[in-house]
């Protein structure tokens, strides 16, 4: 599918624009009109719901762990943006001269939210079966050639989504250590710029590590 028959989905063509409205064009344009971030907050909760109903039914032999790292890696950053770069979606944006001298149209973080955005305008304009669909074939088409790669385990995935995002690498912290020698309990905190976003038990301080970045997933994932 091309950016023209996704244009085509839209009986609303207002919603396609205010999806492509950043909201540095708002400073120099008026109020015309919304930003996309309202849509992007929807389309992120959409994406996130389609792609985990989709693998709970497709994997139903795989765990919570699983289906929470090959979730991160379907909707991060990096493939939301090279799937709007196959798109041009870049050239569609409204941008204020200023970002887009930034460099804004190339922006992969700026691109993924737009994605999103494009996803939030599709569902209130046609509802969720037609999103669903959209994601599904646009988005998840070849799920069963990303199944044959090794996935990157729950913390590379999230350092990768945290950086996308120009935030330092993720710390982790043992904040509790309990038990005997023999059968230690190590409880560990991600901490991005000095601050805790999730926490892991584990009986190792790796086993901790990974819980704790999984739980980091959860809600990193669609900035992902």
């Amino acid at each position: 599918m091309n950016l023209g028959e996704i244009k085509k989905i839209f009986k609303n063509k207002r919603l396609f624009d205010q999806a492509m409205t950043h909201r540095s064009w708002l400073n120099e344009n008026g109020k015309s009109r919304e930003s996309n971030e309202r849509l992007e907050f929807l389309g992120d909760a959409v994406l996130e719901f389609v792609v985990s109903s989709y693998l709970y039914h497709l994997l139903p032999d795989k765990e919570e762990g699983f289906l929470t790292t090959l979730r991160a890696n379907l909707v991060n950053t990096e493939n939301l943006s090279k799937f709007a770069e196959r798109l041009d979606l870049g050239d569609e944006l409204f941008l204020s001269k200023g970002e887009e001298a930034g460099g804004g149209r190339k922006n992969k973080s700026l691109l993924a939210d737009t994605v999103e955005a494009l996803l939030g305008a599709i569902y209130i304009d046609s509802g969720l079966a037609t999103t669903r669909n959209f994601i599904e074939e646009q988005l998840l088409s070849d799920i069963n050639e990303i199944l044959l790669r090794p996935l990157k385990d729950a913390k590379s995935s999230l350092q990768e989504i945290i950086q996308a995002q120009g935030l330092p690498a993720p710390v982790y912290e043992v904040v509790l250590e309990s038990g005997p020698d023999h059968d230690k309990n190590f409880l560990v905190s991600v901490n991005v710029k000095g601050k805790s976003i999730a926490t892991g038990e584990g009986k190792s301080k790796s086993q901790a590590e990974q819980v704790a970045a999984e739980h980091a997933l959860v809600k990193f994932n669609h900035k992902s």
